[in-house]
């Protein structure tokens, strides 16, 4: 026999830290941890949004606590990592949210947009899984990574949406992922990545005013953009045992829209 669902599934005893936790789909993602379980540590750069957030996590019974920080600063990912060790325990579960978009036609993309994603969306993602892998994972031969890809990673996009740099950082944490999982594999480390489709939040505010919520919806076979529970389940297979044979993976959470790339 093997072992009961509600126990795969199970992270009572585990601490989970998720960058860009304070708001939208990095809220989600913690939300979904912390209900099965998981202490969690939150953090971005805003405190005020910490504390709001930790605040409606609190009134669910969840233990939840928060640290600001800017995670496209080296030094930033140790002390977060430090004081998360000291207030909480090791680390079990990495989310690596923390991202930014930047939309401009590509003959005129700014330099300083560019290393602004390429420093956020694709270095503090390898910086923090650096930290906690040498300093909570790989001594305990355990641990689960999940880093936040996109569905642009994919492809090109429709026209009117012109965000090279931002496909391009979120291609480059898909190719991260499967690396870092074929070489942390012989450490019990599992690392996957979640690419969402579209889901109305702060980041994609613009782009759904610009090209119009129903006209997005109408791109997935699914007819519809995410919602505030549609990363819980993907998150959570891979944050707990139920996920323990999958690594290396990119999972579109999307509606359906990258069954259609090359269509």
């Amino acid at each position: 026999m093997g072992t009961p669902i509600q126990q795969l599934f199970d992270l009572r005893g585990k601490v989970a830290l998720v960058t860009g936790g304070s708001r939208g789909l990095g809220l989600q993602m913690a939300e979904a941890l912390g209900e099965a379980g998981a202490k969690l540590m939150l953090t971005s750069r805003k405190a005020a949004d910490l504390e709001e957030a930790v605040a409606e996590l609190s009134q669910r019974g969840i233990d939840a606590r928060w640290i600001a920080a800017d995670a496209s600063k080296p030094e930033e990912a140790e002390r977060v990592v430090q004081e998360t060790r000291e207030r909480l325990g090791e680390i079990d579960i990495l989310v690596n949210n923390a991202g930014a978009a930047w939309g401009e036609p590509a003959e005129d993309h700014s330099l300083a947009g560019w290393d602004k994603l390429m420093n956020l969306n694709v270095r503090s993602v390898f910086v923090f899984s650096q930290v906690v892998g040498k300093q909570c994972m790989i001594p305990r031969q355990r641990g689960a990574i999940i880093n936040i890809s996109s569905i642009t990673a994919f492809g090109g996009n429709p026209p009117g949406q012109e965000t090279l740099a931002y496909n391009t950082s979120k291609g480059a944490v898909s190719a991260m992922t499967r690396a870092l999982a074929c070489e942390w594999g012989e450490h019990g480390i599992t690392v996957n990545a979640i690419a969402p489709g579209y889901f109305p939040s702060k980041m994609t505010e613009f782009t759904i005013g610009k090209l119009g919520e129903k006209e997005m919806a109408a791109w997935a076979p699914l007819n519809r953009l995410g919602d505030d529970d549609d990363l819980k389940g993907a998150v959570l297979l891979f944050a707990s045992a139920a996920g323990k044979h999958i690594t290396g993976q990119v999972l579109p959470v999307d509606g359906g829209v990258t069954a259609m790339i090359g269509r």
